[in-house]
């Protein structure tokens, strides 16, 4: 372990830098990102389009390599070659795209995580009942995604992130399909079940009133994060 890397940290970046070639061209889109999450911790990065934030989230979700760099989830490194067995059980993710397989109703959508995990028994199910309950979809269990609305979708997938009890959550836009009232709700219920389970947040987002709800913002520009 790198030294000054803190285990009391559920996620820490140093120096990650990751650029994109373009014909004869080479775009640098992160050019050294410094970030520490703590346990419980709610962060919201901010930035203009195309300043690299969801680059940034594959990097820290271990959905991509980054050019040079340290990542460390917890006290262990992160590279390709364990990013994809430690993923499902460390972070759970909520896109702007809810990602619900059609097929499936919202329990089964919900335990995924846990099939992929390959343990889907009687304590995964109630977990899963009682996510969809605090989530406000204890009627809907059983209902198939196109049966649910927008914001029910996102609650699911919300559920879903949360199935294996994960230290950190990343959310990408996750209003970014959704109307301004039910944007709202979404917001409200991630922060107020990552508050009550302990679960670390980074949401990127560009809403400001979204972004102010957190504990900490950060401006992602030229590059790099900066407090805001």
């Amino acid at each position: 372990m790198s030294e000054g890397v803190s285990t009391q940290a559920v996620l820490r970046a140093h120096a990650l830098r990751k650029g994109f070639r373009s014909g004869d061209r080479r775009i640098e889109v992160l050019l050294g990102v410094d970030l520490a999450i703590a346990p419980g911790e709610s962060v919201a990065v901010r930035g203009e389009s195309g300043a690299g934030k969801s680059t940034l989230l594959n990097l820290l979700a271990g959905l991509d390599a980054p050019d040079s760099g340290e990542l460390f989830w917890g006290d262990q490194g992160v590279t390709p070659a364990n990013a994809t067995a430690r993923r499902n059980r460390y972070l759970g993710m909520v896109f702007q795209s809810f990602y619900l397989i059609p097929e499936l109703n919202a329990l089964e959508n919900v335990l995924m995580p846990r099939r992929i995990g390959g343990k889907v028994d009687a304590e995964a199910r109630r977990r899963a009942t009682a996510l969809l309950g605090e989530v406000g979809l204890a009627e809907r269990i059983h209902h198939l995604p196109s049966q649910l609305s927008g914001g029910e979708r996102q609650r699911v997938a919300v559920a879903r992130a949360l199935i294996n009890a994960p230290p950190l959550l990343l959310a990408d836009e996750p209003t970014g399909n959704l109307d301004e009232r039910t944007g709202d709700a979404v917001i409200d219920l991630l922060l107020s079940l990552c508050r009550s389970t302990g679960t670390a947040l980074i949401l990127v987002t560009h809403n400001i009133a979204h972004a102010a709800k957190t504990g900490r913002v950060l401006m992602l520009r030229g590059g790099q994060l900066h407090h805001v």
